[in-house]
């Protein structure tokens, strides 16, 4: 078994597809309409599902936005630059909600960002994570 792809509601499918693709440099990888469900579904990802995991946004016909809820956490993606990275996302006009620099109780380089409908997403300098398991629980 493997992962396949994480799913998330949009409300509004070309802002999402946007950052995804422009400001986190995905690749828009298909999208298919099913008028009789009204909905759209699009993937996108750093690579081809056959290898990749990425990411289904659902955009269901004249919905605009969600309740998130308190059970979303975050999906977390792992970067060789965290500040250059933070400062291209704002330059794009993303929102970065959490600055880079150490995790609390940790030594893992993070900062969060959020997409246009507030889902976050984790930046994380790779080669700072220390004990993986203890700094992700920390962080929740």
């Amino acid at each position: 078994m493997r992962m396949l792809h994480t799913m998330l509601r949009v409300g509004n499918l070309d802002k999402s597809k946007e950052f995804y693709c422009d400001v986190l440099g995905m690749k828009l990888l298909r999208q298919k309409d099913y008028p009789g469900g009204e909905f759209t579904l699009a993937f996108v990802g750093y690579g081809d599902e056959k290898d990749n995991t990425v990411i289904e946004l659902t955009y269901n016909w004249g919905t605009d936005n969600y309740d998130l809820g308190n059970g979303y956490g975050h999906i977390a993606l792992g970067v060789d630059d965290i500040y250059g990275t933070c400062d291209k996302i704002k330059s794009l006009g993303g929102k970065v909600s959490r600055e880079p620099g150490p995790m609390k109780h940790g030594s893992t380089v993070i900062a969060f960002v959020e997409d246009p409908d507030g889902y976050k997403i984790e930046l994380i300098q790779l080669g700072t994570q220390g004990s993986a398991k203890k700094e992700a629980a920390a962080s929740v």
